[in-house]
């Protein structure tokens, strides 16, 4: 019997407007561990309508931290191509990764030759959506809010050659983005999907010792 294929999970890129993949970014060594924090979002407490307390104003504010690990060493393609960022060390993922959190160059020349103008841009420029991917079911629209990266050895070059990135990533949610945004219809899948899951769940009151509630 052969074993199943180990899917790695990573990071897709996306263009916001037309949903065209932009470039792929897999782990190349999934987490060992993950930490996924929800903030419930309340009404508000203290005072007003007792009933106010079992509201809910909208999803959770949802973030994960874990750490991404790679090694230089160990990147060589199974199916036989060539690598096209063989030699360059770490620099070409580590790249990858930083550029969701960085305007383009163009954007930048385009944002100093209004500034020269006199004209001030009145909607910053737009990041790749990013798609956090965590195995078929974890399909995760977000927004990268912190990043550190610790190079641990280095080639001859000077060239980072092992490296672990430590991410914190938030989910966006239809508040953040609207209903209409692509994002917003990859959250409202997720979002579905762990009500699916919550349903094959369901115990009756006996499960904890009580014949009633």
């Amino acid at each position: 019997m052969t074993t199943p294929l180990a899917l790695r999970g990573g990071f897709v890129f996306l263009d916001p407007e037309q949903g065209r993949v932009l470039r792929v970014t897999p782990f190349q060594y999934n987490p060992d561990t993950l930490t996924r924090s929800l903030q419930p979002r309340g009404t508000g407490a203290g005072g007003g309508d007792r009933l106010e307390a079992l509201r809910l104003s909208g999803p959770p504010q949802e973030t994960f931290r874990f750490d991404a690990e790679f090694d230089a060493a160990d990147r060589a393609d199974k199916g036989g191509r060539p690598d096209p960022a063989a030699g360059t060390g770490l620099f070409a993922v580590l790249s990858a990764l930083e550029s969701a959190i960085n305007p383009t160059g163009a954007q930048l020349r385009e944002s100093d030759r209004l500034s020269s103008m006199g004209m001030i841009e009145i909607a910053p420029v737009e990041a790749p959506l990013t798609v956090l991917v965590l195995g078929r079911r974890r399909v995760v629209p977000v927004r990268i809010t912190e990043m550190s990266v610790t190079e641990e050895a280095y080639d001859s070059a000077l060239q980072p050659v092992r490296a672990k990135v430590t991410l914190s990533v938030r989910t966006l949610t239809t508040d953040d983005v609207g209903f209409d945004h692509r994002a917003g219809a990859l959250f409202l899948r997720y979002h579905q999907g762990k009500e699916s899951f919550a349903a094959l769940g369901a115990y009756g009151s006996d499960a904890v010792g009580l014949t009633g509630i």
